[in-house]
């Protein structure tokens, strides 16, 4: 990798929150502050809650308890780096950290990705197939459809790594961005980047849009099979269970899909700065409540892990 990119340029500069006036970035400072503690408490309380409730030990929460985990690292990966820089006053980023950032960056988004379509399928088959749940959506199904996810995710972040490391950066070396993003790096470069460019529309593009119309497909099959219920609070029951997953669902794709999806000469820094920080920090932040607020098994959890703290502080 290293010999492949003897470029001028050895680190970057995230310029952040750094090109607000200043006592815009102490507002945003403590806001993007407490996002990430909102973030990191609310997840984590979401993993101990199924860990330790037995009742919970079921598919729909180990996927959501591998979203919660993923979320955490989605938003770790940005976030401290982006505070750290504005306690120390310093933007700089060396090129293989940036490019280090960038790998885990995207590879917990293609991780949400897939997390996403197998809760879809998941919900598919509690809703069209519920007696045969128990033996279409078996433990060993469950690990193997998480562990590929990873493998995946891996193998296509990797990929973009090494193109990218490809490149020479010989000018401008400030991203208006507060993480390595893929976008602003290739508009730095002054390389040729057509090559990274078709990778990102086809074969990111593949992975992006692959599970989205899985999740479509799936939530027509769950709708059409809904709307035969005759109870009405059968239906409402169903679709219920299904309202939280397709919030989170519309939050994630609608940002990715403005970013990444739209011809790279219409972005701007702050159209992509905003939409950014909806995937990386708000997403991940929103996910706890959205999952917990309806549905009822997680706040028995939730209150049984708060009695607990309570009782072993008294």
């Amino acid at each position: 990798m290293r010999g492949a990119n003897q470029s001028s340029v050895c680190e970057f500069l995230l310029l952040g929150l750094s090109r607000q006036p200043r006592r815009q970035q102490q507002l945003l400072f403590l806001l993007f502050l407490g996002m990430y503690l909102a973030t990191v408490l609310g997840n984590l309380l979401i993993l101990l809650a199924i860990s330790l409730d037995a009742r919970l030990h079921r598919p729909m929460y180990f996927f959501l308890s591998n979203l919660s985990f993923v979320d955490v690292c989605f938003s770790s990966t940005t976030v401290p780096k982006m505070l750290a820089n504005h306690v120390l006053g310093r933007q700089t980023i060396s090129f293989s950290g940036c490019l280090t950032q960038m790998y885990f960056v995207f590879t917990f988004m293609d991780m949400d990705n897939f997390l996403l379509a197998v809760m879809a399928y998941d919900r598919f088959v509690a809703v069209c197939h519920p007696l045969h749940y128990s033996t279409k959506m078996t433990h060993p199904l469950c690990v193997l459809l998480v562990t590929g996810s990873w493998v995946i995710a891996n193998l296509d972040m990797l990929l973009h790594t090494l193109l990218m490391s490809r490149l020479s950066f010989c000018g401008d070396n400030a991203i208006p961005h507060f993480f390595c993003d893929l976008t602003p790096l290739l508009k730095l470069s002054c390389s040729d980047t057509h090559l990274n460019e078709m990778m990102i529309l086809f074969e990111a593009g593949l992975i992006m849009i692959t599970p989205f119309i899985f999740i479509l497909v799936s939530y027509i099959l769950i709708t059409r099979a809904v709307l035969s219920v005759p109870s009405a609070k059968g239906r409402w029951k169903a679709f219920s269970t299904c309202g939280s997953h397709l919030a989170v669902v519309s939050l994630f794709y609608g940002t990715i899909i403005a970013v990444y999806f739209s011809p790279f000469s219409s972005h701007s820094a702050e159209t992509d700065i905003a939409a950014a920080v909806m995937f990386t920090v708000v997403t991940p932040m929103l996910n706890p409540f959205i999952y917990s607020l309806r549905n009822q098994d997680i706040k028995g959890a939730l209150r049984k892990v708060v009695a607990m703290t309570f009782s072993s502080t008294q």
